[in-house]
């Protein structure tokens, strides 16, 4: 067996027998990984307190032919304070939904793990509305997935002068002289349009340091709505007891 220290996040974790969990660690060095816990819900135990979801540090690893198993875990951030906002901490779990969803063993990522982590921190401060964050983080995901939506020209003919509207199926803009069949297009406010650039263009760092008009964020939410329904292929659970408690 191998051991290694690898930086993450725990996604999830859910028991094992007696006394084991299995976790889900998104990390910088592996990706998405299964980790098991052994003992840990024992009585006392030194690794109880790294295997809870939100927990962010290093942990250090047994890599076996066929499985991960955790050895010590240093925790710098446990974004505790989530615990204490129910509706806080479903955005944060519905977060760690879609990373889940995307994000695969042995690939590099770390843009997710930071898009994660930067978003978490943005719900704690409470600069911006979550209903802001929550759209930043689901078209971001999709970008670092592959799959952003064109925004700065024509998805069918590339210009980038003429006005146009957003189409989700189409993915992206489409101009008013390529248009005529287009069915589910939505004409945009100026601000949406420089909303959504720098949404895509933007690093991660970078995302949260604005906010938006009340129109604005209407139809951000419109939007993106619309577009992960088209590229995104699971109903996420956390999702929907949050847009319940929100009723």
């Amino acid at each position: 067996m191998n051991q290694i220290t690898v930086m993450g996040m725990v996604l999830s974790a859910m028991p094992i027998g007696e006394y084991d969990k299995r976790i889900v660690l998104l990390t910088r060095e592996r990706g998405k990984i299964p980790v098991f816990a052994k003992g840990v819900r024992r009585p006392g135990s030194a690794l109880s307190g790294g295997v809870m979801p939100f927990s962010f540090g290093e942990f250090t690893i047994y890599e076996g032919r066929t499985s991960y198993t955790m050895m010590s875990a240093s925790i710098s951030n446990y974004f505790a304070e989530l615990r204490g906002d129910v509706e806080g901490a479903y955005y944060g779990f519905y977060f760690m939904e879609i990373a889940d969803y995307y994000c695969r063993e042995a690939n590099d990522e770390r843009e997710m793990l930071k898009l994660l982590y930067q978003s978490l921190r943005a719900i704690l401060k409470e600069r911006i509305p979550n209903r802001l964050i929550r759209r930043i983080y689901e078209l971001k995901a999709v970008c670092i997935n592959g799959e952003a939506p064109q925004v700065f020209g024509c998805v069918v003919c590339g210009d980038s002068v003429r006005d146009g509207q957003f189409s989700a199926k189409k993915g992206g803009k489409v101009c008013v002289e390529c248009d005529m069949d287009v069915f589910d297009g939505m004409r945009l406010e100026v601000s949406t349009w420089h909303t959504l650039q720098y949404i895509v263009s933007s690093s991660v760092e970078k995302l949260y340091t604005f906010t938006v008009s009340e129109p604005v964020l209407k139809e951000l939410e419109q939007i993106v709505e619309r577009y992960m329904d088209v590229y995104v292929e699971k109903q996420f659970k956390s999702l929907e007891i949050l847009e319940s408690i929100q009723q």
